[in-house]
């Protein structure tokens, strides 16, 4: 043991909550083969806190903050899920930390400092997210970027103390996975920049795209696409699915075991990107300049997309042509072998 009471060599981790719902929590908890705190115990990580998972409360829970700002504590890992409330007037004063008076915001530029690694969990803690959407009445932002503006409340220049700018483990929700692997990975000595994307998300998830492994891709080639959101077809022509677009591998390490919004039969919103709350139009609508996606997939020219759609379309074979406006499959793929007995 440490003189702080502390296991020699284990990772301290703090995660604190702020404007969110608390989802990438409840997500994080669907860890499984092993389950979140078996994971982190493997790796070496000692939870300080954590607002629902902790039974340290009230003065006690204030005590370990206070602690880790006059260095008896060290912080290894400083983990916030939900956004940060700078409202009103940048005072911070629409979320005081319960007991201290202070606004959470000025907590977490306190504490910042003190950690070795700083990690915003879902994309209201690295973006703003969901909670900055509406006009934004509570000023609300992320720890290191306001929307696509970097930044944020630790600012442009801000590193921690092992040198890193804060790491973006981006998503609404986060996948378990994302997290528990970021985590070990730092707990590892495994973690440096290179290991960030632009936005500051972890690679080894962001260089994915959520149309990898998506269910629907023999759609996707055809462009046989969904008319509504029942119909098996591909969703990106006309019910606003970015999968094409999206820095994720959802398809490729499903959630639960068996499960991602498209194979639920709904269009991927980019939920890891700043701003993707607020698209300027619905969510299930494609928008289109002269019948053209405006989105189009990542690193497609628009000019190959506009000569290759209409070749994939007149190629599309009846079976597809089908299906793609059915919520169930109508022609089966036909047996070759069969047909030439």
């Amino acid at each position: 043991m440490t003189a702080n009471g502390h296991e020699g060599g284990a990772k301290t981790l703090l995660w604190l909550q702020s404007g969110g719902c608390g989802g990438c929590t409840l997500s994080m908890l669907c860890a499984e083969s092993p389950d979140l705190l078996t994971s982190l115990a493997a790796g070496g990580i000692e939870l300080l806190w954590h607002p629902s998972l902790s039974e340290a409360s009230g003065r006690e829970a204030i005590g370990i903050l206070e602690d880790i700002l006059a260095g008896k504590t060290k912080l290894d890992i400083l983990c916030l899920e939900g956004s940060v409330i700078r409202g009103p007037n940048g005072t911070g004063k629409f979320h005081i930390l319960a007991g201290t008076g202070r606004p959470v915001m000025q907590w977490l530029s306190d504490l910042a400092p003190h950690a070795d690694y700083v990690a915003a969990v879902g994309s209201c803690a690295a973006f703003g997210g969901i909670t900055a959407a509406g006009g934004n009445p509570s000023q609300a932002c992320g720890l290191s970027h306001d929307g696509t503006i970097k930044g944020g409340l630790l600012g442009l220049d801000f590193r921690s103390r092992a040198g890193l700018p804060v790491i973006n483990i981006a998503g609404c929700p986060t996948h378990p996975n994302w997290v528990v692997e970021t985590l070990l990975q730092i707990a590892m000595g495994d973690f440096s920049e290179d290991d960030m994307d632009d936005w500051g998300r972890p690679r080894s998830y962001a260089d994915h795209l959520v149309h990898h492994g998506c269910p629907r891709n023999e759609f996707y080639e055809f462009k046989a696409s969904a008319m509504e959101l029942s119909d098996l077809g591909c969703m990106m022509e006309h019910l606003g699915c970015k999968g094409t677009q999206a820095h994720a591998d959802c398809n490729t390490r499903l959630w639960n075991g068996s499960g991602s919004c498209l194979r639920g039969g709904y269009a991927c919103i980019n939920c890891t990107a700043p701003g993707f709350e607020e698209p300027h139009h619905a969510f299930v609508e494609t928008p289109k300049l002269a019948g053209i996606p405006i989105g189009l997939p990542t690193d497609m020219p628009k000019a190959w997309f506009v000569a290759l759609a209409p070749l994939s379309k007149a190629a599309t074979p009846k079976r597809l042509r089908e299906n793609a406006v059915a919520d169930h499959i109508r022609v089966p793929p036909s047996d070759r072998a069969r047909q030439k007995t």
